[in-house]
């Protein structure tokens, strides 16, 4: 009997691309993108593993942004919604290349594709009225509020720790415009790199689509991705190796797993701020709560392979 064929959705966090500290160089880059996609060699080995690769870009849409800032007497600047679609291509040519080396280096046949995604938002998304996604470098409170009055761009503290990041609208994503594309690809076989970013945030006019100036949360976008494809796993890869309940504090417990409506309450009370693991749970609760039979698992780029495995992770499952 022939093995079940596993779909799976893989979102990489930023720090799978630029961790903080460095200077977004692209030898940094690079090598963290070979790090990050050397523990999904494993999954990509598996003939039964249909995969999709997601993956952020708030660290170098930012940068790009402030190129252009830098250079707009030279150059003229680009709108939001465009840079999105540059950094897609950037990463996305960052993560097919390593795929394509260790696989080869491996002796894996694997075919990689990248797709440029587009993903439809309503204008009216009260989002915008509330910027609230990071997107850029860090600063301190006092350089932070400096640029917000040079700017008008409006800067928050991130998650409660002691840097301060621009933030942009993040309208909730409502459907993947290439989804047939990339479901097809994916089903036959290929490694699919799509909605990079979150996808380029778009609004629908008289049957065409016209670009937004915001940034889609990448991982509300991979949930639907893999809602819509009906996967089996969604793995979302960030900083830690496991959630945590009263993070950075003296009763700090780290999750095995949780069920739906823990994540639900855990939400409700607070322990998963907005910007940091509160989408990450929110995507991991909306892809799970519709399908008994499907997993998600939050863990970090170097724990990939174990977490599937059960070895790693935490996992949000019904029940």
């Amino acid at each position: 009997m022939a093995e079940t064929k596993k779909k799976i959705v893989v979102a990489l966090g930023g720090n799978a691309i630029l961790r903080k500290g460095e200077q977004g160089l692209f030898d940094e880059q690079w090598k963290n993108v070979q790090d990050t996609v050397a523990q999904l060699v494993p999954i990509l080995k598996d003939a039964n593993a249909h995969v999709i690769i997601t993956h952020g870009n708030g660290p170098q849409v930012g940068n790009l942004l402030l190129q252009q800032a830098a250079s707009s007497h030279a150059v003229p600047p680009m709108p939001m919604f465009l840079c999105g679609a540059m950094t897609q291509g950037q990463i996305g040519f960052l993560i097919q290349q390593a795929i394509c080396e260790q696989c080869n280096r491996a002796g894996i046949k694997r075919k990689v594709a990248t797709l440029m995604t587009h993903v439809a938002v309503d204008p009216q998304d009260a989002a915008f009225q509330k910027p609230s996604k990071p997107v850029g470098p860090f600063y301190t409170e006092e350089e932070a509020k400096k640029l917000g009055e040079e700017t008008g761009h409006v800067f928050k503290e991130d998650a409660g720790k002691s840097w301060w990041r621009r933030v942009v609208a993040s309208p909730q994503p409502l459907r993947v415009h290439e989804m047939d594309v990339i479901a097809g690809l994916a089903d036959n076989g290929t490694a699919v790199i799509a909605c990079g970013g979150g996808g380029i945030p778009v609004m629908e006019q008289g049957g065409l689509i016209k670009g937004v100036d915001a940034v889609i949360d990448k991982d509300r976008a991979s949930a639907l991705i893999a809602d819509q494809w009906d996967a089996d796993l969604f793995i979302i890869l960030t900083a830690v190796e496991k959630v945590a309940l009263y993070f950075k504090t003296d009763k700090e417990r780290f999750l095995d797993s949780m069920s739906v409506k823990e994540a639900q309450q855990y939400l409700k009370d607070g322990h998963f701020p907005d910007g940091s693991m509160g989408p990450k749970i929110e995507a991991a609760i909306s892809f799970v709560s519709k399908n008994k039979k499907r997993k998600a698992i939050i863990t970090s780029p170097q724990k990939a392979f174990e977490a599937m495995e059960g070895k790693a992770g935490t996992s949000v499952v019904n029940g």
